[in-house]
Protein backbone atom coordinates (compact mmCIF):
# COMPACT_ATOMS: atom_id res chain seq x y z
CA UNK A 1 0.00 0.00 0.00
CA UNK A 2 1.60 3.12 -1.22
CA UNK A 3 1.95 5.47 1.96
CA UNK A 4 2.26 9.76 1.56
CA UNK A 5 3.45 12.09 3.54
CA UNK A 6 0.89 15.20 3.96
CA UNK A 7 2.70 18.69 4.01
CA UNK A 8 0.78 21.03 6.34
CA UNK A 9 1.17 24.36 7.40
CA UNK A 10 0.86 25.77 10.99
CA UNK A 11 0.75 28.59 12.35
CA UNK A 12 2.36 28.72 16.21
CA UNK A 13 1.98 31.36 18.52
CA UNK A 14 5.40 31.87 20.80
CA UNK A 15 4.55 34.12 23.47
CA UNK A 16 7.89 34.81 24.97
CA UNK A 17 8.00 37.41 27.32
CA UNK A 18 5.49 37.61 30.22
CA UNK A 19 4.54 40.74 31.41
CA UNK A 20 7.81 42.72 31.81
CA UNK A 21 8.18 46.89 33.14
CA UNK A 22 6.61 47.91 29.91
CA UNK A 23 3.63 45.35 31.29
CA UNK A 24 3.50 44.25 27.51
CA UNK A 25 3.61 40.58 26.15
CA UNK A 26 5.63 40.14 23.69
CA UNK A 27 3.89 37.79 20.84
CA UNK A 28 5.61 36.19 17.87
CA UNK A 29 3.59 34.92 14.97
CA UNK A 30 5.98 32.05 12.54
CA UNK A 31 4.81 29.46 9.81
CA UNK A 32 6.30 26.28 10.17
CA UNK A 33 5.98 23.63 7.57
CA UNK A 34 5.29 20.14 9.36
CA UNK A 35 5.07 16.25 7.18
CA UNK A 36 3.26 14.41 9.16
CA UNK A 37 3.36 10.06 9.10
CA UNK A 38 0.75 8.21 7.88
CA UNK A 39 -2.37 8.01 11.32
CA UNK A 40 -1.43 4.53 11.35
CA UNK A 41 2.03 4.99 12.05
CA UNK A 42 5.26 4.15 10.28
CA UNK A 43 9.00 3.96 11.13
CA UNK A 44 9.78 4.95 7.74
CA UNK A 45 13.07 8.05 8.06
CA UNK A 46 11.29 11.06 8.33
CA UNK A 47 11.28 14.27 5.65
CA UNK A 48 12.44 17.43 7.36
CA UNK A 49 13.44 20.57 5.42
CA UNK A 50 16.73 21.09 5.09
CA UNK A 51 18.02 23.50 7.52
CA UNK A 52 20.46 26.74 6.26
CA UNK A 53 23.36 25.68 8.38
CA UNK A 54 24.92 22.57 9.87
CA UNK A 55 22.00 20.01 12.13
CA UNK A 56 19.98 22.73 13.65
CA UNK A 57 16.69 23.25 12.49
CA UNK A 58 16.75 27.24 12.75
CA UNK A 59 13.65 29.48 13.53
CA UNK A 60 13.33 33.04 11.91
CA UNK A 61 15.67 35.91 13.08
CA UNK A 62 12.55 37.94 14.07
CA UNK A 63 11.46 35.00 16.76
CA UNK A 64 12.69 36.35 19.70
CA UNK A 65 15.31 38.57 21.03
CA UNK A 66 16.98 35.88 22.72
CA UNK A 67 20.87 35.04 22.48
CA UNK A 68 21.96 32.93 19.60
CA UNK A 69 23.53 30.75 21.19
CA UNK A 70 20.85 30.05 23.57
CA UNK A 71 18.63 29.65 20.57
CA UNK A 72 21.51 27.46 18.70
CA UNK A 73 20.89 25.37 21.57
CA UNK A 74 17.28 24.70 22.12
CA UNK A 75 16.50 25.03 18.44
CA UNK A 76 15.70 21.21 17.34
CA UNK A 77 18.76 18.93 16.28
CA UNK A 78 18.54 16.93 13.90
CA UNK A 79 19.54 13.36 14.11
CA UNK A 80 22.45 12.63 11.44
CA UNK A 81 21.11 9.08 11.08
CA UNK A 82 17.24 10.08 10.89
CA UNK A 83 14.76 8.70 12.46
CA UNK A 84 14.98 6.60 15.70
CA UNK A 85 12.55 4.65 16.97
CA UNK A 86 14.00 5.33 20.79
CA UNK A 87 13.62 8.99 20.59
CA UNK A 88 9.94 8.41 18.24
CA UNK A 89 11.84 11.20 16.01
CA UNK A 90 14.29 12.81 13.64
CA UNK A 91 14.93 15.78 16.11
CA UNK A 92 16.59 16.03 19.60
CA UNK A 93 15.41 18.91 21.40
CA UNK A 94 17.74 19.62 23.86
CA UNK A 95 16.36 20.75 27.45
CA UNK A 96 16.12 24.23 29.57
CA UNK A 97 14.29 25.18 31.99
CA UNK A 98 10.91 27.01 30.78
CA UNK A 99 11.14 29.92 33.09
CA UNK A 100 14.79 31.11 31.19
CA UNK A 101 13.74 33.25 28.91
CA UNK A 102 11.34 35.09 31.89
CA UNK A 103 14.43 36.51 32.61
CA UNK A 104 16.08 37.91 29.43
CA UNK A 105 18.86 40.44 30.70
CA UNK A 106 20.11 37.58 32.94
CA UNK A 107 20.12 34.86 30.39
CA UNK A 108 22.06 37.65 27.43
CA UNK A 109 24.96 38.06 30.44
CA UNK A 110 24.93 34.34 30.80
CA UNK A 111 24.94 32.99 26.73
CA UNK A 112 27.22 36.12 25.56
CA UNK A 113 30.82 34.61 25.15
CA UNK A 114 33.25 32.98 22.28
CA UNK A 115 32.51 30.05 21.33
CA UNK A 116 35.33 27.90 21.69
CA UNK A 117 36.88 30.55 24.42
CA UNK A 118 36.93 31.50 27.89
CA UNK A 119 33.30 31.41 29.61
CA UNK A 120 33.25 34.77 31.30
CA UNK A 121 33.59 34.47 35.44
CA UNK A 122 30.03 34.63 36.35
CA UNK A 123 29.20 31.82 39.00
CA UNK A 124 26.95 34.22 40.91
CA UNK A 125 24.85 35.41 37.73
CA UNK A 126 24.57 31.78 36.96
CA UNK A 127 23.00 30.61 40.10
CA UNK A 128 20.73 33.35 40.43
CA UNK A 129 19.44 32.34 36.99
CA UNK A 130 18.82 28.75 38.09
CA UNK A 131 17.43 29.46 41.15
CA UNK A 132 14.78 31.75 39.09
CA UNK A 133 13.83 28.74 37.55
CA UNK A 134 16.02 28.34 34.52
CA UNK A 135 17.38 24.82 35.54
CA UNK A 136 18.74 23.21 33.85
CA UNK A 137 20.89 25.72 32.49
CA UNK A 138 21.41 25.76 28.67
CA UNK A 139 25.07 24.47 27.93
CA UNK A 140 27.64 26.55 26.61
CA UNK A 141 30.67 26.11 24.10
CA UNK A 142 33.25 27.34 26.09
CA UNK A 143 35.76 26.83 29.06
CA UNK A 144 34.61 28.13 32.38
CA UNK A 145 36.88 29.87 34.63
CA UNK A 146 39.54 27.51 36.81
CA UNK A 147 41.65 28.29 39.44
CA UNK A 148 45.28 30.06 37.77
CA UNK A 149 47.25 27.46 40.32
CA UNK A 150 45.04 24.72 41.29
CA UNK A 151 46.42 22.04 43.67
CA UNK A 152 45.46 18.45 43.58
CA UNK A 153 43.35 17.41 46.11
CA UNK A 154 44.32 14.99 49.03
CA UNK A 155 44.19 11.63 48.41
CA UNK A 156 41.73 9.59 50.68
CA UNK A 157 40.89 9.01 53.15
CA UNK A 158 42.52 12.09 54.12
CA UNK A 159 40.38 13.64 51.75
CA UNK A 160 37.54 13.26 53.81
CA UNK A 161 38.41 15.38 56.92
CA UNK A 162 40.74 17.64 55.36
CA UNK A 163 40.32 21.56 54.35
CA UNK A 164 41.32 21.76 50.82
CA UNK A 165 43.81 24.21 49.66
CA UNK A 166 42.48 27.70 49.21
CA UNK A 167 44.09 27.05 45.11
CA UNK A 168 41.65 24.68 44.25
CA UNK A 169 38.64 27.04 44.02
CA UNK A 170 37.56 30.57 41.91
CA UNK A 171 36.92 32.86 45.17
CA UNK A 172 35.18 35.93 42.48
CA UNK A 173 31.44 34.62 43.64
CA UNK A 174 31.61 34.81 47.47
CA UNK A 175 32.58 37.09 50.47
CA UNK A 176 34.98 35.28 51.84
CA UNK A 177 38.33 34.62 49.74
CA UNK A 178 40.14 31.54 51.65
CA UNK A 179 39.31 28.78 53.72
CA UNK A 180 40.18 30.16 56.37
CA UNK A 181 37.55 33.25 56.43
CA UNK A 182 34.83 30.58 55.92
CA UNK A 183 35.74 28.46 58.46
CA UNK A 184 35.96 31.42 60.99
CA UNK A 185 32.94 33.30 59.44
CA UNK A 186 30.53 31.60 62.50
CA UNK A 187 32.86 34.01 64.96
CA UNK A 188 33.80 36.81 63.06
CA UNK A 189 31.24 37.07 61.06
CA UNK A 190 27.74 39.26 61.84
CA UNK A 191 24.44 38.33 59.33
CA UNK A 192 23.28 35.31 58.03
CA UNK A 193 25.04 33.18 55.60
CA UNK A 194 23.69 29.42 54.77
CA UNK A 195 25.21 26.67 56.52
CA UNK A 196 27.28 28.74 58.25
CA UNK A 197 29.63 26.83 60.33
CA UNK A 198 29.76 23.74 57.88
CA UNK A 199 33.47 24.66 56.57
CA UNK A 200 34.83 23.90 60.16
CA UNK A 201 35.26 20.17 60.15
CA UNK A 202 37.11 20.54 63.72
CA UNK A 203 33.59 21.83 65.31
CA UNK A 204 30.37 20.73 65.07
CA UNK A 205 30.82 18.97 61.73
CA UNK A 206 32.46 16.35 63.74
CA UNK A 207 30.35 15.03 65.91
CA UNK A 208 27.08 15.57 63.18
CA UNK A 209 25.15 11.71 63.37
CA UNK A 210 27.69 10.19 65.51
CA UNK A 211 25.74 10.95 69.11
CA UNK A 212 22.03 9.87 68.96
CA UNK A 213 19.41 10.82 71.68
CA UNK A 214 20.57 14.67 71.72
CA UNK A 215 18.99 18.03 70.64
CA UNK A 216 15.42 16.08 72.49
CA UNK A 217 15.77 12.93 70.58
CA UNK A 218 15.46 14.63 67.47
CA UNK A 219 19.25 13.64 66.39
CA UNK A 220 18.97 10.37 65.06
CA UNK A 221 22.57 8.78 64.44
CA UNK A 222 23.53 7.40 61.36
CA UNK A 223 24.25 3.83 63.25
CA UNK A 224 20.50 3.70 64.53
CA UNK A 225 19.01 4.39 61.04
CA UNK A 226 21.42 1.32 59.34
CA UNK A 227 20.32 -1.00 62.38
CA UNK A 228 17.01 -0.47 61.17
CA UNK A 229 17.85 -2.77 58.38
CA UNK A 230 19.82 -5.83 57.72
CA UNK A 231 23.28 -5.07 57.38
CA UNK A 232 24.83 -3.81 53.78
CA UNK A 233 21.24 -3.54 52.53
CA UNK A 234 21.61 0.41 52.66
CA UNK A 235 24.26 0.73 49.80
CA UNK A 236 23.31 4.01 47.50
CA UNK A 237 21.30 6.95 48.54
CA UNK A 238 20.78 10.93 48.21
CA UNK A 239 21.72 13.43 50.84
CA UNK A 240 19.24 16.89 49.84
CA UNK A 241 21.03 20.41 50.55
CA UNK A 242 23.79 18.50 52.06
CA UNK A 243 25.81 21.63 53.19
CA UNK A 244 29.79 20.64 52.92
CA UNK A 245 29.19 16.71 52.66
CA UNK A 246 29.28 15.57 56.06
CA UNK A 247 26.55 13.20 56.16
CA UNK A 248 27.88 12.04 52.59
CA UNK A 249 31.53 11.27 54.47
CA UNK A 250 29.68 9.93 57.39
CA UNK A 251 28.07 7.15 55.15
CA UNK A 252 31.31 6.24 53.43
CA UNK A 253 32.88 6.01 56.92
CA UNK A 254 30.26 2.68 56.53
CA UNK A 255 30.59 1.71 52.82
CA UNK A 256 27.45 3.95 51.83
CA UNK A 257 28.21 5.90 48.45
CA UNK A 258 25.97 8.82 48.94
CA UNK A 259 25.49 11.73 46.39
CA UNK A 260 24.90 15.37 47.76
CA UNK A 261 23.20 18.36 46.42
CA UNK A 262 24.30 21.42 47.12
CA UNK A 263 23.71 25.24 46.23
CA UNK A 264 26.70 27.77 46.42
CA UNK A 265 25.31 30.19 48.79
CA UNK A 266 28.23 32.33 49.50
CA UNK A 267 30.47 29.89 49.71
CA UNK A 268 32.00 26.92 47.65
CA UNK A 269 29.65 24.19 48.69
CA UNK A 270 30.30 21.94 45.63
CA UNK A 271 34.17 21.82 45.37
CA UNK A 272 34.63 21.52 49.28
CA UNK A 273 32.65 18.33 48.97
CA UNK A 274 34.32 17.13 45.74
CA UNK A 275 37.77 17.72 47.63
CA UNK A 276 36.17 15.83 50.87
CA UNK A 277 36.00 12.54 48.05
CA UNK A 278 32.51 12.82 47.60
CA UNK A 279 29.69 13.36 44.75
CA UNK A 280 28.69 16.28 44.71
CA UNK A 281 25.19 17.29 42.32
CA UNK A 282 24.32 21.30 42.09
CA UNK A 283 20.65 21.05 41.98
CA UNK A 284 18.16 22.78 43.53
CA UNK A 285 14.97 21.73 45.39
CA UNK A 286 12.82 23.08 42.27
CA UNK A 287 14.61 20.53 40.19
CA UNK A 288 13.39 16.66 39.80
CA UNK A 289 15.37 14.10 41.00
CA UNK A 290 17.85 13.24 38.55
CA UNK A 291 17.66 9.22 39.31
CA UNK A 292 15.58 6.37 38.06
CA UNK A 293 12.21 5.01 39.63
CA UNK A 294 12.76 2.57 42.96
CA UNK A 295 16.21 2.97 42.80
CA UNK A 296 17.98 4.46 46.12
CA UNK A 297 18.32 2.56 49.75
CA UNK A 298 17.88 6.36 51.54
CA UNK A 299 17.46 9.67 51.14
CA UNK A 300 18.17 12.05 53.90
CA UNK A 301 17.46 16.12 54.14
CA UNK A 302 18.63 18.28 57.06
CA UNK A 303 16.65 21.48 57.93
CA UNK A 304 16.18 22.20 53.70
CA UNK A 305 12.99 20.56 53.47
CA UNK A 306 10.85 23.04 55.54
CA UNK A 307 7.62 25.66 55.94
CA UNK A 308 10.31 27.70 53.52
CA UNK A 309 8.88 25.57 50.43
CA UNK A 310 5.86 26.82 49.08
CA UNK A 311 3.30 23.88 50.39
CA UNK A 312 2.53 22.45 46.99
CA UNK A 313 6.20 22.43 45.57
CA UNK A 314 6.84 20.26 48.71
CA UNK A 315 4.29 17.88 47.52
CA UNK A 316 5.95 17.16 44.75
CA UNK A 317 9.19 16.86 46.08
CA UNK A 318 8.12 14.44 48.51
CA UNK A 319 6.36 12.66 45.64
CA UNK A 320 9.74 12.88 43.92
CA UNK A 321 11.90 11.39 47.23
CA UNK A 322 9.41 8.71 47.51
CA UNK A 323 9.88 7.44 43.84
CA UNK A 324 12.91 7.66 43.62
CA UNK A 325 13.30 5.36 46.42
CA UNK A 326 13.24 1.74 46.54
CA UNK A 327 10.43 -0.58 48.46
CA UNK A 328 11.77 -0.43 51.68
CA UNK A 329 14.19 2.70 51.26
CA UNK A 330 14.21 5.16 54.13
CA UNK A 331 13.55 8.43 54.08
CA UNK A 332 15.60 10.47 57.09
CA UNK A 333 13.57 13.75 57.50
CA UNK A 334 16.18 15.34 59.21
CA UNK A 335 14.99 18.73 61.73
CA UNK A 336 12.05 19.67 59.55
CA UNK A 337 11.16 23.58 60.73
CA UNK A 338 7.86 24.66 61.08
CA UNK A 339 5.86 26.82 63.62
CA UNK A 340 2.85 26.75 65.96
CA UNK A 341 -0.21 24.76 64.42
CA UNK A 342 1.84 23.96 60.84
CA UNK A 343 2.61 21.07 62.02
CA UNK A 344 -0.68 19.17 62.43
CA UNK A 345 -2.71 21.31 60.46
CA UNK A 346 -0.59 21.71 57.23
CA UNK A 347 2.51 18.71 57.19
CA UNK A 348 0.97 15.99 59.09
CA UNK A 349 -1.67 15.62 56.95
CA UNK A 350 1.12 16.12 53.60
CA UNK A 351 3.43 14.16 54.75
CA UNK A 352 0.69 11.22 55.58
CA UNK A 353 -0.87 11.56 51.91
CA UNK A 354 3.08 10.40 49.92
CA UNK A 355 2.39 6.78 51.62
CA UNK A 356 5.62 6.10 53.72
CA UNK A 357 5.44 3.91 56.65
CA UNK A 358 6.40 5.90 59.88
CA UNK A 359 9.64 4.11 61.56
CA UNK A 360 10.66 7.17 63.95
CA UNK A 361 8.66 10.10 64.26
CA UNK A 362 9.72 12.92 66.76
CA UNK A 363 8.33 16.30 67.57
CA UNK A 364 10.52 19.08 69.30
CA UNK A 365 10.44 22.62 70.57
CA UNK A 366 13.12 24.90 69.11
CA UNK A 367 13.32 26.85 71.96
CA UNK A 368 17.01 29.10 71.09
CA UNK A 369 14.53 32.21 69.74
CA UNK A 370 12.46 31.97 72.54
CA UNK A 371 9.16 29.83 72.98
CA UNK A 372 6.47 32.53 72.38
CA UNK A 373 7.83 32.22 68.35
CA UNK A 374 6.54 28.66 69.16
CA UNK A 375 8.92 27.28 66.69
CA UNK A 376 9.16 23.47 66.09
CA UNK A 377 11.54 20.35 64.82
CA UNK A 378 9.88 17.34 62.83
CA UNK A 379 12.99 14.45 62.62
CA UNK A 380 11.43 10.66 60.99
CA UNK A 381 12.86 8.04 60.12
CA UNK A 382 10.09 7.30 57.22
CA UNK A 383 10.15 3.98 54.65
CA UNK A 384 8.62 3.06 51.78
CA UNK A 385 6.06 0.48 51.75
CA UNK A 386 7.80 -3.30 50.24
CA UNK A 387 4.20 -3.58 48.83
CA UNK A 388 1.00 -1.35 47.75
CA UNK A 389 3.47 1.21 46.62
CA UNK A 390 1.52 2.01 44.08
Amino acid sequence: MHETFETVKVQVRFSIHHFIESKSIKVVYETIVVRTLPEKGCRRKATVTKPNTDDTITTSSTTTNLPSEFLAFTSPQLLPLGYNTNFDSDQIHPPVGHPCTLFPDYLHHYMSYKINGSCPDDELLAQKLLLKGCEPLPRRRCRPASPPKFVEPFPLPLSLWSTPSDNSVVWTAYSCKSYSCLINRNRNQKGFDDCKDCFDLDGREKTRWVIANSDGGLDFSIDEVLGKKKPGTVRIGLDIGGGSGTFAVRMRERNVTIVTTSMNLNGPFNSFIASRGVVPLYLSISQRLPFFDNTLDIVHSMHVLSNWIPTTLLHFSLFDIYRVLRPGGLFWLDHFFCVGEQLEEVYVPLIDSIGFNKVKWVVGRKLDRGPELREMYLSALLEKPLKRSW
